[in-house]
């Protein structure tokens, strides 16, 4: 086999010949019958066989290659755009030919566009299975795929790792029979059924993978266990003086949630907590106690952001709590001038600082600790696993240990995601908001009453409130006909003398942004009109009104997000999904959700149904593929069956539950868990 094709084999996960096996099918064309030429409509795909009467190249107004074929007195004409020599030579007149395609009516006939030809050699018998149509990428034909799943499946029947009493019981096929059918279903099968992935088959095949995904998991997790980490056991001192330093007192969700993670942290293995909570329920002073758990057992701690903004809004705060306690905070960023990154790099390696607070930079490299304990990682879906790894692997300087590692989420993870992707993570759920919240009441408008929304700032900023502007462009788009953020605070200033317009959006250089985002929480600026930018990290109490400008084009939890950036204080606060007609099915809905609900888990599960779980997982960017098959969103009940047979197989037939991973994720890793 050439060697490239090798490599783009590899892009579609057929490494071995028997990786074919599992590359299933995306459709079916039924070649298994010939539909008549006097006979055949337009409409659908057909199987005909007919004679080339003529043969011919046409230069314009588009060059084509043209062959008219004719049976029982009825033509039809296919044409080529692109074509090879070959094929122009094989479809000469005289020739026998059978063509599958779309019949479409045109200017002088019946057409097919760019059907699928063979050249007739006698008498030959049509398939007896559907033909199968296999995901590919540039350069891999269907010829090949389709003689790499024969090659794979001219085996004795494959053995299974199912006992034959589940497979009664749970209504399915066995491996053999199903990955045989998938591959070259009978011209009777349900071709509905194969499409929608509902056939037994299929769903042998979804829950081979979700079974596979779950023993992996558990394995994981048990593999942790067996790693060493510094016990973390110290009681009272340090936290209790930041509690009693603290101007509010913990709701009862947080102070559950942080007994869990304190009964975790003075294990000797690893904590590997996911730790999520709606927005604004307070889960940055949660991770404040857990790092400084680690200062107080001689340890160090870092905490990673995926924004600067956030990242600096996190080190204001553990600056404020953690440093009156005596504890040095280093920041360590992206844009660090280069004589203050080394140095707050020789006092993190030297111990001298026990806390690390920044973004990406901290799992570069040249960042080193004399004793981690404590990886916090906000917004953790934000970070490709590699990163996350990165930053776990630091550990001790001499390897002995791993740290301690705590994930934070705004964005509540859906029940379905939480059983699958994450089911070898601790998770620890604040679901309680503290007290002084005010509910953010939305409002859906379309921009036509963009003059309305515009007055309702001017009344706002006059009675001393505040509010944000959220748009989803810098500069002006010569493909998307959207507001954009320059343009917008312009337009915005010139509307509303006397109101004092800010602008932020990712491209400033970090001071500015820092300066910025200084000059809003100072009140010294009364609208901010911003990119996304703010969706995490911006903190004001006094702001209590959010405008999100094209809001049909936001996902979900990036809504939910925005808007929980108010609410934050006494005041009343609202947001405003201002939308630009006419709307799509899709966004109606989308927007309608958002509209009638606050409840972040909610959200989320539509977020994930209409998005996937790759955002969710930060597993789009790492390269590493989510379930290829199963459907989180639809295969749920399949789910929670894999998840009580992962368990037997485990305690109970340790060998099949091997034979069966080996078979489903032959290079499993800790990529998918970091």
């Amino acid at each position: 086999m050439p060697p490239a094709l090798v490599g783009l084999l590899g892009k579609l996960g057929i490494h071995v010949p028997a990786d074919a096996l599992l590359h299933l099918p995306l459709r079916y064309e039924d070649e298994t019958r010939l539909t008549p030429l006097s006979q055949a409509q337009p409409g659908g795909p057909v199987l005909i066989e007919a004679t080339v009467v003529s043969s011919e190249v046409r230069p314009r107004p588009r060059r084509q290659l043209i062959v008219r074929l004719a049976d029982a007195g009825r033509e039809v004409e296919l044409r080529f755009f692109t074509f090879y020599p070959s094929v122009q030579r094989a479809l000469v007149p005289g020739a026998r030919v059978r063509a599958f395609g779309e019949l479409r009516p045109g200017l002088y006939g019946i057409e097919m566009f760019h059907p699928r030809v063979r050249v007739l050699r006698g008498e030959e018998p049509l398939t007896d299975t559907l033909t199968p149509v296999y995901p590919t990428v540039a350069g891999v034909s269907q010829t090949v795929l389709r003689r790499l799943a024969r090659a794979a499946l001219a085996h004795p029947p494959f053995e299974d790792t199912l006992p034959a009493r589940w497979l009664e019981r749970l209504a399915l096929p066995s491996f053999d029979e199903a990955v045989r059918l998938l591959h070259a279903p009978p011209p009777q099968a349900d071709v509905n059924a194969l499409g929608e992935r509902t056939h037994p088959a299929w769903q042998r095949m979804k829950f081979d993978e979700l079974l596979a995904q779950q023993i992996s998991m558990r394995r994981h997790k048990s593999a942790r266990r067996a790693r060493r980490a510094p016990e973390l056991a110290t009681r009272g001192g340090l936290t209790d003086r930041l509690l009693e330093s603290l101007p509010f007192a913990l709701t009862a969700a947080q102070a559950r949630v942080w007994a869990e993670i304190e009964e975790e942290l003075a294990q000797a293995h690893p904590m590997n907590r996911l730790l999520q909570g709606d927005v604004g329920s307070g889960k940055t002073i949660v991770a404040a106690l857990a790092a400084l758990r680690a200062v107080a057992c001689g340890c160090q701690a870092v905490i990673m952001a995926p924004t600067e903004i956030l990242a600096e809004q996190h080190a204001r705060k553990f600056g404020d709590w953690l440093q009156p306690l005596g504890v040095g905070i280093e920041w360590v960023g992206g844009a660090q001038k280069k004589r203050e990154r080394v140095a707050a790099l020789a006092r993190l390696a030297s111990g001298q600082s026990a806390v690390a607070v920044g973004t990406h930079a901290l799992f570069q490299g040249e960042v080193q600790f004399q004793h981690l304990g404590v990886v916090i990682v906000d917004e953790q879906h934000r970070f490709g696993v590699r990163q996350r790894l990165a930053l776990r692997d630091k550990g001790s300087s001499d390897g002995s240990s791993e740290p301690h590692l705590l994930m934070m989420s705004a964005t509540p993870i859906p029940r379905t995601l939480a059983m699958s992707h994450y089911a070898d993570l601790d998770v620890s759920v604040i679901d309680e908001l503290p007290p002084g919240r005010t509910p953010v009441s939305t409002r859906v408008v379309s921009s036509a009453r963009r003059g309305e929304v515009i007055e309702r700032l001017r009344v706002a900023a006059e009675a001393g409130g505040q509010a944000y502007w959220v748009c989803p462009l810098i500069e002006e788009s010569e493909t998307l006909d959207l507001r954009n953020a320059t343009e917008t605070a312009a337009e915005l200033a010139a509307s509303l003398p006397g109101v004092r317009v800010g602008l932020l959006h990712g491209r400033m250089p970090s001071q500015d942004k820092a300066a910025v985002v200084a000059a809003f929480s100072a009140r010294e600026i009364d609208l901010l009109v911003a990119t996304t930018v703010v969706e995490v990290g911006v903190d004001v109490p006094n702001a209590s009104l959010m405008v999100i400008e094209h809001a049909e084009r936001f996902g979900l939890a990036q809504i939910h997000q925005l808007r929980g950036r108010v609410g934050r204080g006494a005041a009343v606060s609202s947001c405003v999904l201002l939308y630009q007609g006419p709307l799509s099915a899709t966004a109606r809905a989308r927007l309608r959700i958002v509209y009638e609900n606050t409840d972040g888990f909610r959200i989320a599960e539509e977020d994930m149904r209409l998005r996937g779980p790759g955002e969710l997982l930060g597993v789009r960017q790492s390269g590493v593929p989510l379930l290829r098959f199963a459907d989180l969103a639809l295969d749920g009940e399949l789910l929670e069956r894999a998840c009580k047979a992962a368990d037997y197989l485990i305690e109970r037939d340790p060998a099949r539950a091997r034979a069966h991973v080996e078979r489903w994720t032959p290079e499993a890793g800790a990529l998918l868990k970091a």
